[in-house]
């Protein structure tokens, strides 16, 4: 994949997960930016507000090399109804919690 490629799909998930901050949380759009290149975590959260109702380091990662989560969650998502939840673990590192984006912002909604 061509450098200038790899860029327009991660700031495409990055613009993402930025529009939906703002609509979550009414911000006008200038409160939030997503990253350039090598430039720290990947939404920028430029407002005080912002900063108060997102208490989150966002990092995106557009890549195919996740498959193996995907089934894994494809997997949790096949046993019921329920919403699924992925939980991985790597030795010497904390576990991680997956759940899908949308889920996501609908617990920071309930929460707000």
């Amino acid at each position: 994949m061509k450098n200038k490629s790899r860029k327009a799909k991660s700031r495409y998930l990055q613009n993402i997960v930025k529009d939906k901050i703002i609509k979550l949380f009414k911000l006008p759009s200038g409160a939030i930016r997503t990253s350039n290149t090598g430039e720290g975590e990947d939404i920028k959260l430029l407002s005080l507000t912002a900063k108060r109702v997102f208490n989150y380091s966002t990092e995106c990662k557009n890549s195919e090399m996740h498959i193996g989560l995907y089934k894994n969650f494809k997997q949790a998502k096949g046993h019921n109804h329920r919403e699924p939840l992925l939980v991985v673990k790597k030795n010497r590192d904390p576990a991680l919690a997956i759940v899908t984006l949308d889920h996501f912002f609908e617990l920071i909604e309930r929460d707000d």
